[in-house]
């Protein structure tokens, strides 16, 4: 049997409304809260669509679609910037985002972001700000911003923000946390391999925090990323070290008879994805995300594919000292000896 084909506009291409139909049907046969349903039934017009996905049906061509209001994800309509495409809302269907989102634990994670003792505060923002430099006026997008701790921090430095994240619980918590702020902040829900919203060339910098190792399309996530930026841009990232921090695969060992803390890694050139649990000590409610290795040759193939050149590494340790003890000063070298995070600089040529 012959699968169904998609219904088609008077123009005879797939339009914005078909997508939006096939969309809700998944949805609704998953048992899912749908998302487009509003869009079914609106006054038509003509517009351009960029090149918007749902459930892998693409609707790039001009043809007959559907006015709509913008959903609270999609502020750009307030304040039009050059940079962005005719906006769209943000709609995705939850069935490829359901593992690898971290909106299912949003309400962890910024209770996680307020401490003032955290990695993200003690040592990868100040860093992370010190490796942008003068940021002043730049176009900058901040990758799968999660609530938008860093965002926020990149607005603050003087940049012109556009924050991106697939968890709509996140942004949603972002949209909150810029409240009362002078300088606005666009935020979107969409993968990092789906910008719809960007033109092409229009970023100067782009930024990604402890993010791309969670993100399973990696490949269409650079692909992405080097169509925004502008030549001579700047794409900086910073990951979990893969060669010491590979999940389920690393750990803290102790040589008794050297009295000396080390590291153990095993599986290290073997791509890998990890379920992990974000919830270890509560039994009832669970909580899981998804995290993917991959190892140092990987990403250095990537940028090279994608035309970029990598300009600085850096290597960030931990700031945290151990209590005393009989192991205080072993566990201290070994924390300044062995890296938690990689940065990697890279300029698009």
């Amino acid at each position: 049997m012959e699968p169904k084909k998609h219904r088609k506009g008077n123009s005879g291409k797939l339009t914005r409304r078909d997508v939006n139909r096939e969309t809700y049907k998944q949805e609704k046969k998953a048992g899912l809260p749908n998302s487009t349903k509003h869009l079914l039934g609106v006054k038509t017009t003509t517009l351009r669509l960029a090149g918007r996905s749902a459930n892998n049906i693409r609707a790039s061509n001009v043809g007959r679609v559907r006015d709509f209001k913008p959903t609270n994800f999609n502020t750009i309509n307030k304040r039009p910037v050059s940079h962005f495409q005719k906006p769209l809302p943000a709609v995705h269907s939850p069935l490829s985002t359901k593992t690898t989102s971290w909106g299912g634990v949003a309400s962890w994670y910024d209770k996680h972001l307020e401490g003032d003792d955290t990695y993200h505060t003690k040592v990868i923002l100040p860093s992370l700000l010190r490796v942008v430099g003068d940021i002043k006026g730049k176009d900058l997008l901040d990758l799968a911003c999660g609530q938008g701790f860093f965002s926020q921090a990149l607005s603050d430095a003087g940049a012109n923000v556009t924050g991106i994240d697939i968890g709509k619980e996140l942004i949603a918590q972002a949209e909150n946390l810029q409240k009362g702020q002078t300088n606005k902040i666009h935020y979107f829900v969409s993968g990092a391999d789906d910008l719809y919203m960007l033109k092409d060339k229009s970023m100067d910098l782009v930024v990604c925090v402890l993010a791309l190792q969670n993100i399973e399309n990696i490949t269409g996530t650079f692909k992405e990323v080097s169509r925004i930026l502008r030549k001579g841009g700047k794409f900086i990232f910073v990951l979990n070290h893969p060669a010491f921090r590979n999940p389920k695969e690393s750990g803290w060992g102790w040589d008794d008879v050297e009295k000396v803390q080390y590291r153990r890694v095993d599986s290290y050139l073997s791509e890998a994805k990890v379920k992990i649990d974000m919830t270890p000590g509560n039994l009832k409610e669970k909580k899981f995300t998804i995290s993917f290795h991959r190892p140092l040759q990987l990403w250095s193939k990537l940028l090279s594919k994608h035309n970029f050149a990598i300009t600085r590494m850096e290597e960030w340790e931990s700031h945290r000292i151990s209590e005393n003890g009989p192991r205080q000063n072993a566990e201290n070298k070994a924390r300044k000896e062995i890296p938690l995070f990689l940065a990697i600089e890279t300029v698009q040529l």
